[in-house]
């Protein structure tokens, strides 16, 4: 039984509008001896087709392309109740995308820069049953799971929901906290666990939402709002 397993060959379609991309992974999983590409496409209604007409064990799909993006196409293939298990890829760690992505019944979340061991982890506990969450991402889940387990508590936030205001996520909400505690972006990204350029990424979001355009105005306006 166990050697049946070892022996079994993971048929993985890929879709991606980008021909280098999908290259690169497939270079990446042929590597590997049970697990074989079986298809490639560019867009999610193509993807759509692909599963289908050919039943792959996994589907791993960009989250961004024209046509039809990843999320949607997770989406209607969960609604066709396709046994295709599938793994959004992605360059955003954002929590919008990935709170997204698993409301739509994506089995993992990887981000782009992530590494081969992990990328094969992520497709063997994926099509053992289980879902994959890099990084980060799993602090995501976790934290936004807590939230919606703890209304009285989170309706008990006044920063919280003074921050709603401005239309902020959880995360360029602590980006936020920590910019006012008069910490760096390299010292939030160690922190946060996040890199230095997602860091400045959530900060440019954040001081874009609430319309300043340095530290000062940055400061002033969140004194004003209540959120120090």
């Amino acid at each position: 039984m166990d050697e049946a397993i070892l022996q079994k060959t993971t048929k993985i379609v890929l879709a991606d509008d980008h021909a280098l991309v999908r290259d690169g992974i497939r270079a990446l999983l042929e590597e590997e001896t049970n697990l074989e590409v079986i298809g490639e496409v560019s867009n999610g209604i193509e993807a759509m087709s692909m599963v289908e007409n050919k039943a792959p064990d996994i589907l791993i799909i960009d989250i961004r392309m024209p046509k039809m993006g990843g999320i949607e196409t997770v989406a209607k293939l969960n609604a066709h109740k396709t046994t295709t298990k599938c793994i959004i890829l992605s360059m955003h760690d954002s929590e919008e995308y990935i709170l997204k992505s698993v409301k739509a019944g994506a089995n993992g979340y990887l981000l782009k820069d992530t590494d081969k061991n992990e990328f094969i982890k992520a497709i063997h506990t994926v099509e053992e049953g289980g879902k994959y969450f890099s990084g980060d991402i799993s602090n995501v889940l976790v934290n936004n799971l807590l939230n919606q387990g703890l209304p009285d508590e989170k309706a008990q936030s006044s920063k919280t929901n003074k921050a709603n205001t401005f239309d902020l996520t959880n995360k360029e909400f602590k980006v936020l906290e920590l910019i006012l505690a008069g910490y760096t972006n390299k010292e939030i990204s160690e922190k946060l666990h996040n890199s230095k350029r997602t860091i400045e990424t959530h900060r440019f979001n954040l001081m874009r939402k609430m319309e300043v355009k340095n530290l000062i105005e940055l400061s002033k306006k969140a004194g004003e709002a209540g959120l120090i």
